[in-house]
């Protein structure tokens, strides 16, 4: 009887197309990257001007201490209230704010008045404590 000898199968992994596809993800996901933008903040920075702007009313200020407690034109209160004061602001002509963190204070609570402000389309004036 005359059998035949298998074909003996080597454990062998051939890389040539592992590689091929991780440029090919590497491509795709630096291609998708670049096109994402991030979620940030419009901030202004300060620059020069030879016209000179006069506000028609003292802008609201709002300060924050070193431990994020607000205060609203000197008056101690919360972000919940200054939302809402800042959404009857915005019926105004014009609104304008300053907003005066302490020099330690969290990023999360400025971050937080920043962004009520860019919601209700407010000009904001950061004025850093010394």
């Amino acid at each position: 009887m005359a059998l035949k000898k298998r074909a003996k199968i080597t454990p062998q992994f051939s890389m040539s197309s592992l590689t091929d596809i991780i440029f090919l993800l590497l491509i795709f996901f630096m291609l998708t990257s670049s096109i994402v933008t991030p979620n940030a903040l419009n901030l202004k920075l300060p620059g020069k001007s030879k016209t000179t702007v006069t506000a028609d009313t003292k802008p609201s200020e709002i300060s924050i201490d070193k431990r994020g407690k607000y205060r609203y034109d000197g008056s101690r209160t919360t972000i919940g209230k200054i939302g809402q004061k800042l959404k009857s602001l915005s019926r105004k002509a014009k609104p304008l704010i300053t907003v005066s963190p302490d020099k330690n204070s969290p990023v999360e609570s400025v971050v937080a008045v920043m962004d009520l402000a860019m919601r209700y389309h407010i000009e904001t004036i950061m004025a850093i404590e010394e």
